[in-house]
């Protein structure tokens, strides 16, 4: 009993070494082996329309190429997302994902990340900073998507294709989108932009830019009501006459107020400007009286001597 007992004492201060290790041994396999509704191949996991509500855990490490479209995924979970370290390609579209995609990729050298047809409703500066290595972005379909935070992809300086369309967005900062090095092809149609002043210096850079824009014909104005449905390159005359400054009655009694200072203040410079140069010349004046005064009278003539030949 007592060597049951010192073999069991020599074993204990190492049986929490080997229950990790045995549940490390199940992670890794988990981990490894390949989720059962899914479809593992070539460092490729499909799982396509499986009616899926979580995140699958088993799926390999070594994988590169993620495809979840056309499931009921409501959230993408950080900590298993993360220990995919190899994906380069996520495409979670045609779920019902919202607004818990704050700090959920952290660690991923991801490529091409698709969360078209969602339930996002805001991006903001830090939901794709660490994704340094986007190339493709589609953000389309979602019509809850209203704000776009600005500089929410001044991180991602190689990304080259954006897709924002059929979106609820009104206004888009320019530097959002003039700020990328990178970009080539833009998508902003069947959006219901605002085509006020705000929006102005964006619509200069659409009509401007070398950027493709994907189905341009579809991209136009919802707002004001007079240019609904024209195109966002076609509104520079409407946008400038739009925003010409509107002088308000305290403008124009500024704008009085100014110039009566103004005029008031000339005539005071004028008339001292003009006394000034009544004394100037007074003073001048008396001083060459004065010189003349001090002159002395030229001495008279001398009368001329009678000749004696004239007697």
């Amino acid at each position: 009993m007592d060597n049951k007992r010192n073999s069991c004492l020599w074993f204990f201060p190492y049986g929490h070494n080997f229950l990790f290790l045995i549940m490390s041994i199940g992670l890794v396999e988990q981990v490894l082996g390949c989720a059962e509704v899914c479809h593992c191949e070539h460092l490729i996991v499909n799982c396509t329309d499986k009616q899926m509500e979580e995140f699958p855990t088993a799926i390999p490490m070594d994988t590169r190429q993620l495809v979840l479209t056309r499931n009921n995924l409501t959230y993408l979970p950080s900590e298993e997302l993360n220990l995919l370290i190899d994906l380069v390609y996520l495409d979670c579209s045609r779920n019902i994902l919202g607004d818990s995609l704050e700090a959920t990729f952290i660690a991923l050298p991801l490529v091409y990340l698709d969360l078209s047809h969602n339930n996002l409703s805001k991006i903001t500066t830090s939901t794709f900073y660490l994704l340094t290595s986007l190339v493709v972005l589609k953000l389309s379909d979602n019509p809850n998507l209203q704000e776009i935070e600005k500089d929410s992809f001044a991180n991602n300086t190689g990304l080259r294709h954006l897709d924002l369309s059929r979106t609820a967005l009104t206004y888009l900062d320019v530097s959002t989108v003039s700020s990328l090095p990178s970009l080539r092809t833009l998508g902003l149609s069947f959006t219901p932009w605002d085509c006020y002043c705000p929006l102005k210096e964006f619509l200069k850079w659409v009509m401007e830019t070398e950027v493709y824009f994907i189905d341009a014909e579809n991209m136009t104005c919802s707002t004001p009501i007079h240019i609904h449905g024209l195109l966002l390159k076609d509104t520079e005359p409407h946008i400038n006459l739009m925003c010409i400054p509107n002088l308000y009655e305290r403008d124009y009694l500024f704008l009085g107020l100014v110039g009566f200072v103004i005029f008031g203040s000339g005539t005071i410079v004028a008339w001292l400007t003009g006394v000034c140069v009544v004394i100037y010349d007074r003073l001048c004046g008396s001083t060459d009286d004065e010189d003349e005064d001090d002159e002395e009278p030229p001495p008279p003539p001398k009368p001329k001597k009678k000749d004696e030949s004239d007697v």
